[in-house]
């Protein structure tokens, strides 16, 4: 059964970049240690009418945005495999100072979730 991380991270519109320059090392982290698939996703279309908004739940300030983001994984047995190996990677240890992220990690929200439903797209 496939597995996914999944994360929602506010960030400063200030930092995209920054941001962006991140994600695609660490989507290249994880993909290179047996991650399926890895998606980062900047809102666009989040002044919804239905449901809590993203920004409402994160707490957005002026200036912010919301990322949304997950990697898939086999199972979560592979999961725990791969994020074993992505914690020892250089390169990521490199970009986890907390005085250089693009982003306050203490208001990221993450959890690993069990895939119910799959379209049966094989990665």
């Amino acid at each position: 059964m496939r597995y996914v991380d999944g994360y929602v991270i506010p960030v400063p519109k200030k930092n995209v970049r920054a941001y962006t320059s991140m994600a695609k090392t660490a989507s290249k982290v994880w993909r290179d240690h047996g991650a399926l698939d890895y998606k980062e996703c900047i809102g666009d279309d989040l002044k919804v009418k239905f449901g809590m908004p993203f920004p409402r739940l994160m707490k957005v300030k002026p200036g912010e945005t919301v990322f949304f983001s997950f990697i898939v994984f086999k199972s979560r047995a592979h999961r725990d495999r791969v994020n074993a190996k992505v914690m020892k990677d250089p390169r990521l240890a490199k970009m986890m100072d907390p005085k250089n992220m693009p982003f306050n990690d203490k208001r990221m929200v993450y959890g690993g979730f069990k895939v119910l439903v799959d379209t049966g797209r094989d990665f």
